[in-house]
């Protein structure tokens, strides 16, 4: 299969190089991609410098429907820095927090789709992304995002059931082509079923990971989801709950199993909601559940302390309270606004990690431009991981 990969991204190529000729030929529509975000990001960490960095973004690109279900997809992509003191996993500057994005100037999206009515497929570089991105995402939080040389096969065949398949070929992490970690050379393969029933929404998911840069970050992953919600006098009441077991895989993974348990609800009463939740990532044999794939910003709070789990395991209790409907600028979308409580410690024992406040507050300026102010303070226990504060400003735009 991976043989196969250079000469189909070839073909893509050449096929987005005739998207308009075709287009004008089928009397098909063919949409620009332009996508940018203006973003400052400040560290203060305890034993290292106050470090600040201004990065721009952009996504650029063609999305082509060519008629009877068929389509293509072409879309590049560029981080450039506007202020260069920081560490970015390609160039370390000493004494400086990490701000995971790097220049990178690379093809972001290159793929063809077909859609039918009870099947689907994408092959080439796209964007993958599994429910709440847990288990597999695109890390959309990040400047450069993670992207995937995989090939796609869906069916809806089936009343209230969806089931997908993807090959994964290559994994384009947010690190970068210039980042030794940027890229994972892969085998993996993938599974997701999802059915609807009288009592909830079950989701099933296989991961079957083997990358040839990372031992660790490979292995079996076996999940069940379940969720549902009740419209009551006084609002939407929704509960959720996942659990999932990780073992080895092709001689790769953690030497013994781990397990990963997730318990939530949440209350809607107009423009408000409250949430509350659990999430318990299992340690064992000096490593943690791992989930290489997924979207890790939005999970275990935003300062991203618990990128890799403890070899201790972690237990996330959270609370938080989301809101919209905030009219601040006549003629635009409403504001909305999060914040979020976690207390951390550990799975094995009785260690303490430490607490993190959350807080974001996202104002519409008109149809395409959106400012977000975001920020995130973890209070690390004694002996536990260093405080830090994260505060990020951005500015969004979307054609």
């Amino acid at each position: 299969m991976k043989c196969l990969f250079p000469a189909c991204l070839s073909g893509l190529t050449a096929l987005a190089l005739v998207l308009p000729v075709q287009a004008q030929e089928a009397e098909s529509t063919v949409k620009p991609i332009l996508e940018l975000r203006l973003r400052a990001e400040q560290v203060d960490q305890d034993g290292l410098d106050s470090t600040t960095a201004l990065t721009l973004a952009g996504r650029f690109g063609l999305d082509a429907k060519l008629g009877k279900g068929w389509s293509a997809l072409i879309e590049g992509e560029a981080v450039g820095h506007l202020t260069d003191d920081f560490s970015d996993t390609v160039e370390i500057v000493r004494g400086k927090a990490v701000i995971a994005d790097p220049e990178a100037f690379e093809l972001n999206r290159l793929q063809v789709t077909w859609k039918g009515e009870r099947a689907n497929a994408v092959i080439g570089r796209q964007r993958i992304i599994f429910d709440d991105a847990r288990f597999v995402g695109n890390v959309g939080f990040r400047q450069n995002e993670q992207t995937f040389d995989a090939a796609r096969i869906g069916f809806t065949g089936f009343r209230n059931v969806t089931l997908d398949y993807v090959f994964i070929d290559k994994v384009h992490r947010v690190f970068g082509d210039e980042s030794p970690a940027g890229e994972f050379e892969s085998d993996s393969h993938l599974v997701r079923a999802g059915v609807e029933t009288a009592i909830g929404s079950f989701v099933a998911t296989g991961m079957f990971l083997n990358f040839d840069e990372s031992a660790g970050a490979s292995g079996q992953t076996l999940a069940l989801g379940w969720s549902d919600s009740w419209k009551l006098e006084a609002g939407t009441l929704g509960l959720n709950a996942r659990f999932a077991q990780q073992s080895e895989y092709d001689g790769r993974g953690p030497a013994q199993d781990l397990g990963y348990q997730s318990y939530g609800a949440s209350f809607a009463r107009e423009d408000i909601t409250f949430v509350g939740g659990v999430e318990i990532l299992e340690g064992a044999g000096g490593r943690g559940f791992a989930t290489p794939l997924a979207t890790l910003h939005a999970f275990q709070g935003w300062a991203d302390v618990f990128l890799n789990t403890p070899a201790a395991g972690v237990r996330d209790f959270s609370l938080g309270l989301k809101g919209g409907g905030v009219d601040l600028i006549d003629g635009a979308k409403p504001a909305n606004w999060a914040v979020f409580y976690h207390d951390f410690d550990s799975d094995n024992g009785s260690l303490s990690y430490g607490s993190e406040l959350d807080a974001i507050f996202r104002i519409p300026v008109n149809d395409w431009l959106t400012l977000e102010a975001k920020g995130a303070v973890f209070n690390g226990a004694d002996n536990g991981p260093a405080d830090r504060t994260k505060f990020w400003l951005a500015l969004e735009t979307r054609f």
